[in-house]
């Protein structure tokens, strides 16, 4: 059976507001362990007028605190901006207060503007790529296994729980698979941010993985933007709010929000505009539930997996409530976290 997750970026629509927007995520939440979703992972952003959610370790407890059985995470913590230990401490705190629901997933973009990445990383020396390093002692920290040779050799991260947060490296490129291939976790392939090239990287990954403390085998999952009405041309309609969202984005940004679908509709898109928003429609699935499921059946087919993340950004709150509701709807998912 195909796993449908959540990731939630805490968008705020024109109008709306930043307290409002983190208010609508906690009831995401809570509508998404309803409906038998398997897992709701929060993203993290910076100096971003139109996205709410800059701090996803503080997002994560109040979301696993309104709900009970709902695994919450990362999707993701900008490992590069921080102390790997800092880190393995924030999430062995969460597993402490929500043991086997904790989800750990880790990114290097910088998720942000570089005036917002030159604060995150003030004081720290810049031009090499730690990364690597970077994953490698946060996996050791959160396994109790730091090398004797290690120039931390001895240190422990507290309270030292019995159980392990679930570790994904996200990625939208080869780089991360090789990574989480090498350290033995979960991968999880952005196809919203990157929509080609995404099934060869996770065949990669699959055929390179070696098992470790944190998983035995290889995790694999695909995000990707949706929208679902009870029509493809109401859904169309709907998604047209995210299509002048990323034209605006990649035009610079707009500071008012996600616009309403009225907007969208009179927006005076060039010829390049409507190249773009083909291009982004890579991006995303857009439609009826029967033909939301049939092309998420087709993505876990190409990537061999059997989990599918779903983002969806929309103008009225109440349209991504109900996109996720007849999604749940069309692949039968149980009615309540407990028959999960």
């Amino acid at each position: 059976m195909i796993k449908l997750s959540i990731l939630d970026q805490s968008t705020i629509s024109e109008g709306s507001n930043p307290v409002e927007a983190l208010a609508q995520t906690a009831a995401m939440a809570q509508e998404a362990e309803r409906l038998g979703y398997h897992r709701f992972w929060v993203s993290e952003h910076h100096f971003s007028p139109n996205l709410a959610g800059s701090s996803p370790e503080v997002l994560i407890s109040h979301l696993a605190a309104k709900t009970s059985t709902l695994r919450v995470g990362s999707g993701g913590v900008m490992l590069p901006h921080y102390s790997s230990y800092k880190v393995a401490e924030n999430f062995r705190l969460l597993e402490g207060l929500y043991p086997g629901r904790i989800d750990l997933g880790l990114g290097r973009a910088p998720g942000g503007m570089p005036l917002a990445t030159r604060a995150l990383q003030e004081g720290k020396m810049r031009g090499e790529d730690r990364y690597a390093d970077q994953i490698d002692d946060l996996v050791a920290y959160l396994t109790d296994s730091l090398s004797p040779e290690h120039p931390f050799a001895g240190l422990l991260a507290t309270p030292m729980v019995q159980t392990v947060p679930e570790m994904w490296l996200l990625g939208s490129s080869g780089g991360s698979a090789g990574i989480a291939a090498m350290q033995g976790t979960g991968f999880a392939f952005a196809q919203f941010i990157n929509g080609s090239g995404g099934s060869d990287v996770m065949r990669w990954y699959q055929e390179h993985f070696q098992p470790s403390a944190i998983f035995d085998k290889p995790q694999s999952l695909v995000a990707i933007f949706a929208v679902c009405a009870e029509t493809e041309e109401e859904a169309n309609r709907i998604a047209s709010s995210m299509d002048l969202s990323l034209i605006l984005l990649e035009k610079g940004g707009s500071s008012s929000g996600t616009p309403p679908v009225e907007k969208a509709l009179e927006y005076p898109y060039s010829r390049y505009d409507r190249i773009r928003i083909e291009e982004n429609r890579k991006r995303m699935v857009v439609g009826s539930p029967q033909q939301v499921k049939h092309r998420i059946e087709e993505l876990c087919e190409e990537y061999n997996a059997d989990e599918v993340m779903i983002a969806s950004i929309t103008h009225r709150f109440e349209d991504k409530l109900q996109s996720f509701r007849l999604i749940a709807e069309a692949f039968g998912l149980p009615a309540d976290a407990a028959g999960r």
